[in-house]
């Protein structure tokens, strides 16, 4: 088994043509093109997609980090049709014709950085891996896991309940999904070594100003190598130990490029849900009868915030394969197209009379096609959020804002869709 840290494709080896004159940056739609980022970008990113639809229409020119263009796909169709023909918009990073312009610590590498991952995988390759993740986590048993949620939200709440007030996203919302997934991977709910790769895998995925990604991102592989060695030499009742045993024969690293998928898209996403689905039911009215422990509700909540507060807001990417047409533009071999799941969620074409029905889940949320969050991660993550939102609820009835709606802030990110801070207070309970 190897012991060296993620190391990312390089670009010398791409495949991929050098800077294409149809890219978005050098194309007649360059003088438009919205850089992904900016506080207003940040707080209100829906008036961003809107001015981008009125603009460009569904398929936007946009530019990333250190102005690197790529193409926004902000329309409902051409999201689901970019997902479902993976012999035009692959996975392979390495097709991409901006490497010669990609430096060695660009904040978005971790993303886009090809690693033999179940993420950029195709064709039989992917359906292999993919496969053993599914089969993997068909292993879990949902009630066991409701029942595991339950016991840490409890533990949880038992540690602020006599305060009268906390803060959520710290105390609460993002430390269920963290134990609930290491668990379920077989590593120790608590302690400094888990603690640690929680933290370094949100780095990775969602770094802050002054934090290394890519570092955070070698510490994750190495700490994951580790976890799979132990469960070559001693297997358990968890989804570590069943991707080790599995009949396809997975390499060590292969296992830990696919657990760091696994643990990420479980872990971070999921908590962004519990927190939007929390603030929804703290702010909306309409909510404000049910809020008490109302299931009903809470299964509305959770699916409105799919709709129009998706955890994953935006998702990187495909790449064409060769030149072809999308929403009217001209897409060159070897683009970025970054999916808009959020715009596309909320297309006015789709719900031409602005009313989102937030009681149907044909949501793209968990993107579709071939490389959507596999089965049953979409129900796991929704016992985790579930069960998180309803224990905290029952526990605690009368919970409310400890500020006003409007101070609310979310957080930087371009990616992911989640407050900042969700402070609140309520009775204080006697454990």
């Amino acid at each position: 088994m190897t012991t060296a840290g993620p190391s990312y494709e390089s670009p010398s080896a791409s495949p991929a043509p050098s800077a294409s004159p149809g890219c978005p940056v050098r194309s007649g739609a360059a003088a438009t093109a919205v850089r992904l980022s900016g506080m207003t970008y940040q707080q209100t990113p829906m008036e961003l997609y809107r001015s981008l639809r009125a603009e460009h229409g569904a398929v936007a020119p946009v530019l990333l980090d250190g102005d690197v263009p790529a193409w926004l796909v902000l329309g409902y169709a051409e999201v689901s049709y970019v997902t479902g023909h993976d012999e035009l918009f692959a996975r392979d990073s390495r097709r991409w014709n901006q490497w010669d312009a990609i430096p060695p610590d660009w904040p978005l590498l971790p993303f886009v950085g090809y690693q033999p991952s179940v993420l950029f995988t195709e064709g039989d390759e992917h359906r292999r891996r993919a496969g053993v993740i599914t089969e993997a986590l068909e292993g879990v048993d949902q009630f066991e896991l409701a029942r595991d949620c339950q016991v840490i939200a409890r533990q949880l709440i038992a540690e602020f309940a006599g305060s009268g007030r906390t803060e959520l996203m710290s105390s609460y919302v993002h430390l269920l999904p963290m134990r609930a997934v290491v668990q379920m991977c077989g590593m120790p709910v608590k302690g400094e070594d888990t603690q640690r790769l929680v933290d370094d895998l949100r780095t990775s995925l969602d770094a802050e100003e002054g934090e290394d990604p890519v570092a955070a991102y070698v510490r994750v592989g190495d700490r994951l190598r580790q976890l799979v060695k132990d469960k070559r030499a001693a297997p358990g009742p968890d989804v570590t130990s069943r991707m080790v045993t599995h009949g396809a024969g997975l390499t060590d690293e292969e296992i830990v490029q696919d657990l760091i998928s696994v643990i990420a898209a479980a872990q971070q996403p999921t908590a962004n849900w519990i927190c939007n689905t929390l603030r929804l039911l703290l702010t909306d009215e309409r909510f404000a009868v049910n809020v008490s422990g109302g299931r009903l509700s809470v299964g509305e909540a959770l699916n409105e915030v799919l709709w129009l507060d998706t955890p994953t807001q935006n998702f990187i990417g495909r790449w064409a394969v060769r030149d072809t047409q999308l929403g009217g533009r001209h897409i060159r071999a070897g683009d970025c197209l970054v999916l808009g799941l959020a715009a596309a969620n909320t297309d006015p074409l789709l719900w031409p009379d602005a009313y989102v029905g937030a009681e149907n889940a044909a949501h793209l949320s968990f993107s579709s096609g071939e490389h959507r969050c596999p089965y049953p991660a979409p129900l796991l993550a929704d016992v985790m959020a579930r069960t998180a939102v309803e224990t905290l609820l029952e526990h605690m009835p009368d919970v409310m804002l400890a500020v006003e709606p409007s101070e609310l802030t979310w957080r930087p990110s371009v990616w992911m869709r989640g407050l900042a801070e969700l402070p609140v207070r309520f009775s204080p309970v006697v454990q």
